[in-house]
């Protein structure tokens, strides 16, 4: 269930409590000056709570078309009060509409936050105060007391509605970090006991043994000293809900990487600058694994026409024709998965140059 589902048959409920009211007030005025103005109009009052307390309750139908037809409709019936009622400015009258023309304004400040529960008390209480017959800004009138107490109604509730919405954000959040991090110890338990296991073995071996086996050796101890610190490293929640792309890549600037990046910042959701960063940092690991030591790379940032572009080159020996297939038949996915699944996730595309001069990784992405 929503955060907002509460909110909304809280207002379901104060419709037909204040339909009621009307109907007692119309009742207790004879009928008012024009009972049967008087009854159609809270026949539509009652046709419109019916339909708006359907309508709210559905996703699909919940919209900016569905709350301006309520303010209209509301204003509408609120403004009948001189046709049924007659009473053409006589102080203190009570419309017709009683109290619930402040319906629509909580539905917009629940839907849309403070500003626009403001914007609509402001439209209703206009009407009000006018039809009421104030000629004259009277602070001490019953009248401008109920438009304030309309206004201040539709900011606190509007206010807290987005503080509401915040919490189940949050709420939400930490349960995703709660079921990532159980999931994370499963995953530790099961690659201690396998994974871990074998690539200590295959450190001590290729000690043991010497020559070309003690550097498988000496990789195997290094990629278990990360995959340890993987694994035992806890999920942190994501403070920011966006990230500058330039500031991140900035990172892997070095002695052989050199990175070039707009000047203003390039701000992006912070899951999809990680997931970029990620893809260039694979890409430059191919680089210093399968290229000559002290080979150079760049990494270009570009922002243009709507898209977001992340070039890695480096001026290695390229990569031979077939290799990418191969790996990926082989079950080695740095680049098909890493890199292509990564930005294909960003719903980009990835195109590979390679040459004996170097290869060439460009990644683009719709800006969002």
């Amino acid at each position: 269930m929503s955060i907002e589902t509460p909110f909304w048959r809280a207002i379901a409920v104060f419709r037909v409590c204040s339909l009621g009211y009307a109907l007692v007030l119309l009742i207790d005025g004879g009928g008012y000056a024009d009972p049967v103005a008087g009854w159609s109009v809270l026949a539509v009052m009652a046709a419109w709570t019916a339909f708006a307390t359907y309508a709210y309750a559905r996703d699909r139908l919940r919209g900016w078309p569905l709350l301006v037809a309520d303010l209209a409709v509301t204003a509408a019936c609120l403004l009948s009060s001189i046709w049924v009622q007659g009473f053409g400015g006589e102080r203190g009258t009570m419309p017709i509409t009683a109290t619930w023309v402040a319906a629509p304004v909580v539905a917009w400040a629940v839907y849309s936050g403070r500003r626009a529960g403001a914007a609509a008390a402001a439209v209703i209480a206009a009407l009000d105060v006018w039809l009421r017959g104030v000629g004259v800004l009277d602070l001490n009138t019953v009248q401008i007391n109920g438009a304030v107490l309309l206004f201040l109604a539709g900011v606190v509730i509007g206010h807290v509605a987005q503080l509401s919405r915040r919490a189940d954000a949050l709420m939400q959040q930490a349960v995703e970090i709660e079921a990532a991090g159980r999931e994370r110890e499963r995953l530790a338990r099961g690659i201690h006991d396998s994974v871990l296991q074998v690539l200590a073995l295959v450190q001590r071996r290729g000690a043991e043994i010497g020559g070309e086996a003690a550097e498988l050796g000496r990789l195997a101890g290094e990629q278990e000293a990360v995959l340890r610190e993987l694994v035992r490293t806890t999920p942190r929640p994501r403070v920011a809900e966006t990230a500058d792309l330039n500031e991140v890549l900035r990172r892997h600037a070095s002695a052989t990487v050199t990175v070039a990046t707009p000047a203003t910042p390039l701000d992006l959701p912070a899951r999809t600058a990680e997931e970029l960063e990620a893809a260039v940092a694979n890409a430059l690991s191919n680089v210093r694994h399968h290229c000559p030591e002290g080979t150079k790379a760049w990494i270009l940032v570009e922002a243009e026409d709507g898209a977001i572009t992340v070039t890695v080159r480096d001026d290695g020996p390229g990569i031979p024709e077939g290799r990418l297939a191969e790996a990926e038949r082989s079950g080695r996915l740095g680049v098909s998965q890493a890199i292509r699944g990564r930005v294909a996730a960003l719903g980009g595309t990835v195109t590979i140059v390679s040459s004996p001069e170097g290869t060439e990784i460009e990644m683009v992405i719709v800006a969002p």
